[in-house]
């Protein structure tokens, strides 16, 4: 409709015609839309910015291609780390870009996860030891924090059920840092040893608890209510 625009097209009706897909069922209100007052003038502008839009798509695409060009020699990487939920083409490419795929630069998880900066800070005046924000980490690694949002949004993953534990205890934000962190150590457990990932699970917490300890804990709960519970063992 744009393109309609600045190439002298002013018909109402002849511009909604060109909507696609569920914009079809909008033809009246488009139609409503378009008719005003676009001059040549606003042509001028509309085509400059619509050409600015075509020059960074395709700078965008040419960009793409080089870095895909480059990381084809971490094919095997790529492959391990695009099973691991969160991780998509472009955090991959920053973390290759940025580690090199060497996890032998970093001794263990944890220098990674200080070198990414998802480990908290801490301030210790007069011998006493509080907690602060993150510690600055690499400042392209930012990704990896997006990316543990978005394995936390994966149903059936370990990533999932993490998030929600934490969150109950210590809010989201900490829940999502949380996250970062073992996705950090997901990534230098998997370029470390090349073996693929395998995830805990969503159901991985309700596993480690003590069937009876939550048991005594549900009936504490149910006594102070005012209630008396007798257990049976079921069928």
């Amino acid at each position: 409709m744009t393109e309609a625009l600045t190439a002298g097209e002013r018909d109402p009706g002849r511009l909604a015609g060109l909507a696609k897909g569920k914009l079809r069922a909008k033809l009246p209100q488009l139609a409503e839309a378009m008719a005003g007052r676009f001059g040549p003038h606003h042509a001028v502008v509309a085509r400059r910015i619509l050409d600015h839009i075509d020059f960074l798509d395709h700078a965008i695409d040419a960009l793409t291609a080089q870095v895909v060009a480059t990381t084809r020699v971490f094919a095997e990487q790529v492959e391990l780390l695009a099973e691991v939920p969160g991780l998509d083409q472009t955090a991959i490419q920053v973390i290759l870009a940025e580690t090199g795929g060497d996890m032998s630069r970093f001794p263990s998880p944890a220098h990674l996860a200080s070198w990414t900066g998802v480990c908290p800070g801490n301030h210790e005046p007069a011998s006493k030891r509080r907690n602060v924000a993150t510690r600055p980490g690499n400042r392209w690694l930012p990704r990896v924090r997006a990316a543990a949002r978005a394995a936390a949004r994966t149903r059936g993953s370990y990533f999932a059920a993490q998030y929600r534990q934490t969150a109950r205890c210590r809010g989201p934000n900490k829940a999502a840092m949380a996250v970062a962190h073992s996705l950090v150590v997901v990534i230098w457990t998997v370029l470390a040893t090349g073996e693929p990932f395998h995830d805990l699970g969503e159901d991985y917490f309700q596993r480690r608890r003590d069937p009876e300890r939550e048991s005594r804990r549900l009936v504490r709960q149910l006594e102070q209510l005012g209630d008396a519970v007798t257990l049976q063992p079921a069928a």
